[in-house]
């Protein structure tokens, strides 16, 4: 049984703050106004009890009755003050609470007119991302502590806007600029190795591995463009596909690769209801790296456990293998550029270490999330979620049978 959670406390905004500091600044000069008011009004009640009556001098005999009298009257004139007092007490108490109710109020009328900048920049940064750096704030008034804020949020944006603009001119120069001599060198090994005359045994050998290399560089590049525009550039071709479709057309493209190394798939694959709205090249490639990567870093005669479907608002990919006994502070890890957990567990040795990272960009491009998970009898889980097509079409129909 799990711990309940405590409940989580409303956040206090800055609204609510000016607020309360408006009313508890009133509230204390109210009360402190009222208490010096009270204060000189009960002193010239005092000092108007203790004055002596100016009486005049009197007969002996009637000077019992006048000093009754007098006692009498001041009773009464004391009973009288003291019921002023308290009615003065109770109408300024009345009317302290009055005012402290429209002090809140005016204060939060006050603190929402103040805020209204601030709500308005949050409102604007929010609405920019990396498809639209090109807007700005751009905040009216004059020339003060919110203005200044307001330009200088604006450029940043202005930086950060050139900073994406040189990004995404490098990803698209360097497709054409670094393809272009690998090609030249392949093309100079087959005209070297395509001489008339006999080429000797160490340089077809030679050949065949500066080919493999030059392959090598050409998946490493490959990465990096992919990587790039998908952490850096909008999303290509954007349309509403099936999870499940994907994930089948990704495993019967590779029945070859599977019956190679004799691995057996469990298909838990649904095609109803898991639509996803996205990239379908990146969507394709996302799910294509998470099958070479099963594939890849696998056994002979080992398996291969897919699911696919619906979760809430989620569409979820499962992928499990078996295997050895992994560190999961190290699977943790491999969805990063360049980390691998060793040779010893595959028998692919020409990965780059780029797969799952660019899973996990792709992902995070679609809004969703990549889970990996050393799994306690040996292997890894490789989970991923995205969140549903909000407007759900037909996905593309089941594009074969896997292996």
């Amino acid at each position: 049984m799990g711990i309940p959670r405590r409940p989580a406390l409303p956040r206090r905004t800055v609204r609510q703050r000016f607020t309360a500091l408006y009313g508890a600044l009133f509230l204390l000069s109210g009360a402190g106004l009222l208490t010096i008011a009270y204060l000189v009004t009960s002193g010239s009640m005092s000092s108007s009890r203790s004055a002596p009556f100016q009486n005049p001098p009197r007969p002996q005999s009637s000077l019992a009755a006048a000093q009754e009298h007098i006692a009498r009257l001041q009773e009464q004139l004391s009973r009288q003050q003291t019921a002023q007092s308290r009615q003065l007490l109770l109408g300024s108490v009345v009317a302290l609470a009055v005012m402290a109710v429209v002090s809140v109020v005016l204060g939060r009328i006050v603190a929402g007119r103040v805020l209204r900048p601030l709500r308005m920049m949050t409102t604007a940064t929010r609405r920019i991302s990396a498809d639209n750096l090109h807007e700005r704030l751009a905040v009216p008034g004059p020339a003060d502590e919110v203005k200044d804020l307001a330009d200088t949020i604006d450029g940043l944006l202005e930086r950060l806007e050139g900073a994406f603009t040189a990004q995404r001119r490098f990803v698209a120069n360097a497709s054409h600029e670094l393809r272009t001599p690998l090609t030249t060198m392949r093309a100079s090994l087959d005209v070297a190795v395509a001489k008339p005359e006999p080429v000797p045994p160490q340089t077809i050998a030679l050949a065949d591995r500066l080919r493999t290399e030059l392959d090598q560089v050409d998946r490493l590049l490959d990465g990096f463009l992919m990587l790039a525009r998908t952490q850096h550039g909008a999303l290509p071709e954007p349309a509403t596909l099936s999870l499940g479709s994907v994930v089948s057309a990704a495993l019967a493209s590779r029945a070859a690769d599977i019956g190679a190394r004799d691995l057996t798939v469990h298909d838990a694959i649904r095609h109803d209801g898991a639509l996803v709205r996205g990239s379908r090249t990146l969507l394709g490639r996302m799910v294509d790296n998470v099958i070479d990567n099963a594939i890849g870093h696998n056994h002979d005669g080992g398996w291969i456990r897919v699911a696919a479907g619906t979760e809430g608002a989620t569409a979820s990919l499962v992928v499990e293998t078996g295997g050895q006994v992994l560190d999961q502070r190290q699977v943790a890890q491999l969805a990063q550029p360049f980390r691998r957990l060793g040779a010893d567990r595959t028998n692919a040795g020409d990965g780059a270490g780029l797969g799952l990272s660019i899973v996990a960009a792709i992902a995070t491009a679609h809004g969703g999330t990549l889970d990996l998970r050393a799994r306690p009898e040996g292997g890894l889980l490789v989970g991923i979620s995205l969140p549903l097509a909000a407007h759900p079409v037909a996905g593309p129909g089941r594009a074969g049978a896997q292996a």
